[in-house]
């Protein structure tokens, strides 16, 4: 798993990739903080390769949590930027720093 981040010059924005491989899986969709913790709203495009890759525009600045949803499995990404402990799920997040 990995995350690119491409910050713009003429906008406070950062163009965050999220690059998932998962050869087995056929949906992977990223949850979190910046689209309400829905599980269908941020698709993943499934590569001829097994890996399932997405770009989202994300205000700079910013700290959200976040996690994988891999054929409905919650799935922390590896290299996050932290992790954050979360009562109501009882596990830890994903922290994504911009």
């Amino acid at each position: 798993m990995a995350i690119t981040k491409q910050y713009l010059k003429s906008k406070p924005i950062c163009k965050v990739t999220f690059t998932v491989p998962a050869k087995e899986a056929t949906s992977v969709h990223v949850a979190g903080e910046f689209n309400e913790w829905n599980t269908e709203a941020t698709a993943l495009k499934k590569l001829k390769n097994g890996t399932f890759k997405g770009t989202l525009d994300l205000p700079k600045d910013n700290k959200f949590q976040f996690k994988y949803v891999v054929d409905g499995q919650w799935t922390n990404e590896a290299e996050a930027d932290g992790y954050l402990w979360n009562e109501f799920a009882a596990s830890e997040n994903s922290v994504l720093e911009l």
